[in-house]
């Protein structure tokens, strides 16, 4: 069991949080907060799992998928969600863009599901 308290961890790859983490958690990887998880302060990762709780700034450049027993507050940007049924998201919640800049200048649309 992990309890960190006011500290910054940056970590190269994926990882499982099952303890009591409070500070800024930053990963190139996919971040999975378990049912015993409970993360609170700032998330900056690729993708994250959470089965467990946050509380704060939240940042994914790709996939969040909150489980059923997940609580999530606070401010979540990412690029895609999934909520499971049971999960309570009480998160103002904006959704990057599906829109690249081409190398003229154009602007492509991405399809996304």
């Amino acid at each position: 069991r992990l309890s960190l308290v006011g500290s910054e961890m940056c970590i190269r790859d994926s990882f499982r949080i099952e303890g009591i983490v409070e500070g800024h958690v930053k990963t190139n990887g996919k971040i999975v907060i378990g049912e015993s998880g409970s993360v609170k302060g700032k998330i900056d990762c690729t993708e994250a799992d959470i089965a467990g709780e946050f509380s704060g700034e939240f940042n994914a450049s790709n996939l969040l998928t909150l489980k059923s027993t997940a609580k999530i507050s606070g401010d979540v940007v990412i690029s895609k969600l999934a909520v499971e049924p049971g999960a309570e998201f009480n998160a103002t919640c904006v959704m990057k863009s599906g829109v690249k800049e081409l190398k003229n200048g154009q602007s492509k649309q991405e399809k996304t599901a």
